[in-house]
């Protein structure tokens, strides 16, 4: 059975035209495989939209105003039918939570000098991926895909954790391998190496695939909640957005406390929102008490 995702449509036009689809996939570099992608292949131009089809309608925009045009580069428009395939083949769930990450945050305080020490840049991050590979042992579902058929999920023995990577040339995913099984000085190492040559374009194919499932943080930036599209053939994606001071009662007493939202989307079709809640529940846990990532 093909992995490449690919429209019911779509692979029906493929067998129309003779056209292997997993070989197109192989030579694009591509998980998935759109319309365009075989009108191009045929050496045709593209066929016009028809019902079903997800295609912008061809509107001349220029008579409402000035406009100008900037070509989509190909790394841009192969993340984009990557992500319009995922859209449209997976029915997505969001659910929202939040983490006490006040141990966290005195933890680095306290590793700082040690950190400085070794070189290396000790981020929240780090503690999250670590967080999240404990969950993904947890919850082997979450630690799975699903054949193109839909009838066979496939659990996986490793854990791999993807990094989404903002760079100048577009999004990157590369993934830290085995995330289960290293320290957290080691996976601090690699984000911090792998970021760095994603910015310089100096990832291999091959560090960007396989993963177990991908990080989104936004934390960066700014943000209060969003909702990541999951990254094929992976079945969820974590996404994490700006530590914000929430006020905790106690009692009658009122405790600032700093707090991580997190955004878990889903595949529907595997995991359900009970699962959901209880993994981001056990995740938020561990980012609450750190100690418990590190037994």
């Amino acid at each position: 059975m093909s992995d490449v995702i690919a429209p019911p449509s779509v692979r029906a036009l493929a067998l129309n035209k003779g056209i292997d689809i997993d070989k197109l996939a192989s030579e694009l570099g591509r998980t998935s495989i759109a319309r365009e992608d075989l009108d191009r292949a045929s050496g045709g131009t593209p066929a016009p939209a028809t019902a079903g089809d997800t295609y912008y309608w061809e509107v001349d925009h220029a008579q409402y105003g000035p406009v100008s045009k900037e070509p989509m580069s190909r790394f841009a428009q192969v993340a984009a039918g990557n992500l319009g395939a995922a859209n449209s083949l997976i029915p997505q769930v969001t659910h929202h939570d939040r983490a006490d990450v006040t141990a966290i945050e005195a933890l680095r305080r306290q590793l700082r000098p040690e950190a400085q020490a070794r070189g290396v840049k000790l981020t929240a991050l780090a503690f999250q991926v670590k967080a999240l590979a404990r969950c993904l042992r947890e919850f082997p579902r979450f630690n799975a895909s699903l054949t193109p058929d839909g009838k066979t999920l496939i659990l996986k023995d490793y854990v791999h954790v993807g990094i989404a990577v903002d760079t100048a040339h577009g999004l990157m995913v590369p993934v830290v391998r085995d995330a289960d099984r290293k320290g957290l000085w080691q996976i601090a190492a690699e984000i911090t190496d792998l970021a760095g040559r994603a910015q310089a374009r100096k990832i291999k194919g091959e560090e960007m695939g396989g993963g177990s499932m991908t990080i989104s943080n936004l934390g960066g930036i700014g943000g209060t909640a969003f909702t990541p599209i999951v990254n094929p053939p992976e079945l969820a994606i974590l996404g994490i957005t700006r530590t914000e001071t929430v006020t905790v009662w106690e009692g009658d007493t009122p405790r600032p406390v700093p707090m991580v939202p997190l955004d878990l989307s889903y595949d529907h079709r595997v995991i359900n929102g009970a699962d959901a809640a209880r993994f981001l529940s056990t995740l938020a846990g561990l980012l609450a008490d750190p100690r418990r990532m590190m037994v």
